[in-house]
């Protein structure tokens, strides 16, 4: 099938239940993107900071980019002038420093905090005690440029559907209690980014809003892209 075909049938499926498709288009040439823009897709994720920067730049600009990967705080500056949504914040010092970025840029810069829920040790994110901590912060009242709008959470690449589930449900649970605790009165924090092409129905059943598939709609094809220094 093509890249148009799998993305219409993945975005009849997935936007029924009201959930957002996160098309992953890492290592995917600029044609391949544009196909996907043809088939009706605006929302696009990006890993890697250089390769996003220099596809921005390449493509529409009605585009709403997500940064999705592990991001450093050297490179956030790259981003801040046009990113919708970064999914991967795992810091407070990270949280500051886009905070900074967006205020040079006179904006609110939309961010998603990235919970540990894996049983992995390669896995980014903030133990939930500390996403707790981090809100409760002094700190983290202060920084006016940032909107923390959910949660996002990577599950352990496993076979095992029933820890998948509970992983994810774990982090719907967090999610709800940090709703109903800190921003009970913020609709803009809504966002369960959870679910990729392995697992996004088991996500989307446990309450994911946001699903980042990349593999099903643009084949698993690699190709030699850019040398990343991440």
């Amino acid at each position: 099938m093509s890249i148009t075909d799998n993305l219409l049938k993945l975005k009849k499926e997935i936007e029924q239940e009201d959930v957002k498709l996160i098309a992953v288009s890492k290592t995917k040439p600029v044609e391949d993107i544009m196909e996907a823009y043809h088939a009706g897709q605006r929302l696009f994720g990006e890993n890697h900071v250089q390769e996003l920067v220099e596809k921005y730049e390449a493509l529409p600009k009605d585009i709403e980019w997500h940064l999705i990967g592990h991001l450093q705080t050297n490179k956030v500056k790259y981003i801040a002038p046009f990113i919708h949504l970064i999914h991967s914040v795992d810091s407070l010092k990270l949280l500051q420093e886009i905070n900074k970025q967006a205020a040079k840029n006179n904006r609110v810069i939309n961010c998603l905090l990235q919970v540990y829920i894996a049983d992995e040790e390669t896995k980014y994110g903030l133990g939930f005690d500390e996403v707790i901590d981090l809100l409760r912060s002094d700190e983290f009242a202060s920084l006016q440029n940032i909107k923390i709008v959910g949660l996002m959470g990577i599950a352990t690449n496993s076979d095992n559907e029933k820890q998948i589930k509970e992983e994810f449900y774990e982090l719907k649970t967090l999610f709800d209690g940090v709703k109903t605790s800190y921003f009970r009165k913020d609709a803009d924090f809504k966002e369960i980014s959870m679910g990729m092409s392995t697992d996004y129905k088991i996500a989307i059943e446990q309450g994911s809003t946001m699903v980042r598939i990349g593999s099903d709609i643009f084949g698993k094809r690699v190709i030699k892209h850019f040398k990343n220094v991440e």
